[in-house]
């Protein structure tokens, strides 16, 4: 397998690099450590990665940055994001300070690893109404947001399946923009939890100033759990379409395949992986510059 260290020919950007490379989540191995992700992509040949937060603290903050940093090194590794789950329980004031710690911390990491961006949902709302829970989380990370301005990070949010209020009360692509906005803050566009919202084409056109990852994998109609996501092409939601839109409005990022479930673990990583990144790449190739 030859990896993702070359990306799909797509258009370039006005200083000639070329734009809409494939990155692989760490959310693609959920089940390994970091240690075990690190092996994974030298084994496949994959560079352009999410790291994910959580595993960098089950391995120990500071080794798991070394680690991190170490593959940098000797193998090419590029952090295109980190990702985390939902940083603040809205409803809970208490344990605000915590999470604010932790959402600092990670900026340590990202301008360590020289990383796009890092991905968060919003938490849960608890509680809380829609907008008391937008006040709330203005309220929460507005310390944060201040230090990621002024080190440069980018911060997006990052909207999910209605089933998981446990991580986030923002459920649409177009309200993940709206309330980006008023935070200024970045958007992570989550295909699956989005493909099927109406207007879609205008939603990521007038939002693609804000979008700054797009996440990608498959899912079957029929499917009653979640996450419980498919290899691009394995399932129904068409990809090529919102992959050509998406191009189109002028998304000069990276392309994050996100896979997880029990399909993605019944075939395994060293398979389901490895033909995600093939058939993603080829989807892209077949997208013409405009």
């Amino acid at each position: 397998m030859a990896g993702v260290q070359s990306p799909a020919v797509l258009p370039s950007d006005r200083a000639g690099h070329i734009v809409n490379a494939i990155s692989v989540s760490a959310i693609c191995t959920f089940g390994l450590s970091l240690e075990d992700d690190i092996a994974f992509w030298r084994r496949h040949g994959i560079t352009n990665v999410g790291v994910s937060i959580a595993k960098i603290e089950r391995e120990g903050w500071s080794k798991g940055v070394d680690l991190v940093r170490c593959a940098q090194r000797d193998a090419g590794l590029q952090v295109g994001n980190l990702i985390g789950l939902g940083p603040f329980h809205l409803a809970d004031r208490a344990q605000w300070t915590t999470q604010r710690e932790r959402l600092l911390r990670s900026l340590d990491a990202a301008e360590g690893f020289d990383a796009g961006c890092i991905v968060v949902t919003t938490g849960p709302a608890g509680p809380l109404c829609w907008e008391d829970a937008a006040d709330a989380l203005y309220e929460a990370m507005e310390p944060v947001i201040d230090e990621a301005r002024r080190r440069g990070i980018v911060i997006a949010l990052e909207h999910t399946n209605s089933l998981r209020v446990d991580v986030g009360f923002i459920h649409t692509l177009r309200d993940a923009i709206d309330l980006a906005r008023r935070l200024e803050l970045g958007v992570c566009m989550e295909i699956n939890a989005c493909w099927a919202e109406r207007d879609l084409a205008s939603t990521v056109k007038n939002g693609i100033d804000v979008i700054e990852l797009v996440q990608v994998s498959d899912f079957a109609v029929g499917t009653l759990s979640t996450p419980n996501r498919l290899v691009p092409g394995d399932g129904d939601i068409p990809l090529d379409r919102i992959l050509t839109n998406v191009i189109a409005a002028g998304y000069a990022g990276a392309f994050d395949l996100e896979l997880i479930g029990p399909r993605i673990d019944d075939e395994g990583y060293e398979i389901a992986v490895p033909r995600a990144i093939a058939a993603l790449s080829e989807m892209l190739d077949e997208i013409k510059p405009t």
